[in-house]
């Protein structure tokens, strides 16, 4: 535990200008910005302000407050979405991250879901304790999201239909597709549902993986959704697919070119 040194009157009337005139996260431009001093004099105090515990790094010349009520420096991170849309901007929250933000699951997630057009070397790192998983978008593919605000700051969040469609699209990005099934069931119960936009936006992403699983999953478990299944069936790309590819899919819907666990094509609607 790293226990909050003293800081004097200037100091103090300088952090309360930094964090009055920031959002969440503190770089060192916006802090010369604030105090009208010089980069170099600003990184070095908050370099200094970090020493003490009253500034806690997040990457090099990034920073965030620690709060007046802690008695220690050693905190995680208030929100890590004001950090993920800072560090990885553009991006956007989503697979189970998104999941969990619009109840489409009751799984408690340990790892925070970002989607970014950028091309990180770590994907999956840890700050402040919590951690990131990072997985890398075209430009093209920032569509289908919503902003949400986190104190002063709007966060790109994937919307209901978008969040499906991700994990539809890679199931890792919904821990699996058991649960990703599972959220696409609260999905199809909620009052987002809206099997038309999802056909849409699967067109727009261009990811034919996406009609296979999706027919699949709706004749499993809403075969009623006859015209879906029927749009999925004439969108069918050439080649087949996994159903999920961290699992032993040993058997091949062909109806679907869907390559599936032994257990998944026995499974019925009321599995």
């Amino acid at each position: 535990m790293k226990p909050l040194a003293g800081i004097g009157k200037i100091d103090r009337e300088r952090i309360a200008s930094i964090i009055r005139g920031t959002k969440g996260t503190i770089s060192v431009d916006e802090a010369a910005g604030i105090l009208n001093v010089a980069s170099t004099d600003a990184a070095k105090m908050l370099s200094r302000w970090a020493k003490k515990g009253w500034m806690s790094r997040v990457r090099r010349g990034l920073y965030i407050r620690i709060p007046l009520e802690s008695r220690t420096a050693d905190v995680p991170l208030e929100d890590p979405w004001l950090v993920a849309e800072r560090l990885f901007s553009p991006c956007y929250i989503g697979g189970w991250s998104a999941a969990e933000y619009l109840d489409l699951t009751e799984q408690i997630f340990s790892t925070v879901m970002v989607m970014t057009v950028q091309k990180p070397r770590d994907r999956r790192p840890k700050i402040k304790g919590t951690n990131f998983m990072l997985r890398t978008i075209p430009e093209k593919a920032m569509f289908g999201l919503k902003p949400v605000w986190r104190g002063q700051v709007k966060v790109p969040v994937s919307d209901p239909t978008r969040t499906i469609l991700d994990m539809l699209s890679n199931p890792v990005l919904g821990g699996g597709i058991r649960s990703t099934k599972d959220m696409f069931i609260n999905y199809l119960r909620s009052e987002n549902r809206n099997l038309e936009l999802l056909i849409k936006y699967a067109e727009r992403l261009g990811n034919g993986a996406v009609f296979k699983r999706l027919g699949f999953l709706l004749e499993k478990i809403a075969s009623d959704e006859t015209e879906t299944i029927d749009q999925c069936r004439v969108r069918l790309t050439a080649g087949n697919t996994k159903l999920d590819p961290k699992l032993s899919n040993e058997k091949l819907v062909t109806r679907w070119r869907l390559w599936v666990p032994e257990n998944w094509k026995r499974m019925t609607q009321n599995d």
